[in-house]
C-alpha cells in the first residue's frame, strides 16, 4: 500500500502553475523519477522519496495529517486552508497577490471604503482575518470560481482574488485596489516526521539539497586569464560571493582568476572585465552552492 510503504513522501501540484517549478526544483536536488500527471505517485530511484501529485487544495491536510511527510505548497492555499504543518523555506517560485479589486469606476479608494460591502472570494478565511485586521465590517460572499465575474452578475461589489498580472481584472473591467497578501510557494513539513529521527535525517538531506539549488540560483561560474598586475582592478569589478580564487598559470606574469556572478549583473560584468585585462572569459551553469 501507498500510505504503508515505508518510504517518505512528498506532495505536488499535479497540474497547476507550481507544478513545472516543483519537479524542477526537485529534480535540481538530484532526484531521479519519472512524472506524470496521471499517476498518483512517482518513486525516486536514487532517493529514500515518494513523488505524491495531488490537487493542490488537499496537500497543506496531506501534509498536516501525515499522509505525506512533505509538501510543495503555495503561501495562499496553505493559509486558506489553515493547516498545523512546518514551514521549511520559502522556495522563490510560484509568486502572486492575493488582492481586491472594484470595478473600474468604483468611488472606492481606501481599505475603510469597503465597509458594507459585498466582497466576492474563493478565500473566506484570509479575507476575513484582512478585514478583521483593518477593523471594517463587510459581507464575504464565499465563491468556488469565475470570481472575477462577481460584480457584473451582481453577486458581489468587489472580489478578493489571486492577481498574477492583473490582465484578467482589466479584461472584466476591474482594477485592482489593495493587497490582502503576498505569496509564493514553500516547502512544509508534518511535525511528527519532524520529530521522527530517521525522517528528520532524510529532511535534513533534502534541504541541504534544496538550500544549495536555490543559493546556485541565477547565478554563473566565471573563468578568466588575467596578468597577474591586474588582479587588484579586476577583484574591484567582479562582484563575488567572496574574494575570488586567483591561481598562477605556466606563462609567467599571467593569472587565472575564478569567480560566482550573479545573471543579472553578468553582462554589464563582462564589459568591465575586458576593459581591466581580463582574456580568454568562460562562464558556465552553476547547479549547486552548499555553504
Amino acid at each position: 500500500m501507498l500510505a504503508t510503504n515505508g518510504r517518505m513522501k512528498i506532495a505536488i501540484q499535479r497540474n497547476g502553475r507550481l507544478t513545472e517549478d516543483s519537479v524542477a526544483l526537485l529534480r535540481a536536488c538530484g532526484l531521479s523519477f519519472e512524472f506524470q500527471k496521471q499517476s498518483l505517485y512517482s518513486p525516486c530511484s536514487n532517493f529514500d522519496l515518494d513523488v505524491l501529485a495531488i490537487r493542490d487544495d488537499d496537500i497543506p491536510e496531506y501534509v498536516q495529517d501525515g499522509v505525506a511527510d512533505l509538501g510543495i505548497i503555495g503561501e495562499n492555499v496553505l493559509q486558506e486552508r489553515n493547516a498545523r504543518v512546518h514551514i521549511l523555506a520559502a522556495l522563490g517560485f510560484g509568486g502572486c497577490k492575493l488582492m481586491i479589486s472594484v470595478p473600474q469606476r468604483s468611488a472606492i479608494r481606501k481599505v475603510s471604503d469597503l465597509h458594507g460591502r459585498r466582497i466576492g472570494t474563493t478565500y473566506p478565511t484570509i479575507l476575513k482575518a484582512f478585514l478583521r485586521d483593518n477593523k471594517v465590517k463587510a459581507e464575504i460572499i464565499e465563491l468556488s470560481g469565475s470570481v472575477e465575474l462577481a460584480p457584473s452578475l451582481n453577486v458581489a461589489d468587489v472580489i478578493c482574488d489571486i492577481v498574477s498580472t492583473g490582465t484578467t481584472a482589466k479584461m472584466n473591467g476591474l482594477r485592482t485596489f489593495c493587497t490582502v497578501l503576498e505569496s509564493q510557494a514553500v516547502l512544509v513539513a508534518n511535525p511528527a516526521a519532524m520529530r521522527d529521527k530517521k525522517k528528520r535525517a532524510i529532511i535534513d538531506r533534502l534541504m541541504i539539497r534544496v538550500q544549495g539549488s536555490q543559493e546556485a540560483s541565477g547565478k554563473r561560474y566565471l573563468m578568466m586569464n588575467a596578468p597577474a598586475d591586474s588582479v587588484a582592478r579586476l577583484k574591484r569589478v567582479i562582484p563575488s560571493l567572496k574574494s575570488p580564487t586567483v591561481v598562477p598559470l605556466a606563462e609567467t606574469g599571467m593569472v587565472a582568476i575564478h569567480s560566482v556572478v550573479a545573471e543579472d549583473v553578468f553582462w554589464d560584468v563582462m564589459e568591465k572585465l575586458k576593459k581591466a585585462g581580463a582574456s580568454d572569459i568562460i562562464v558556465v551553469p552553476i547547479e549547486t552552492i552548499i555553504r
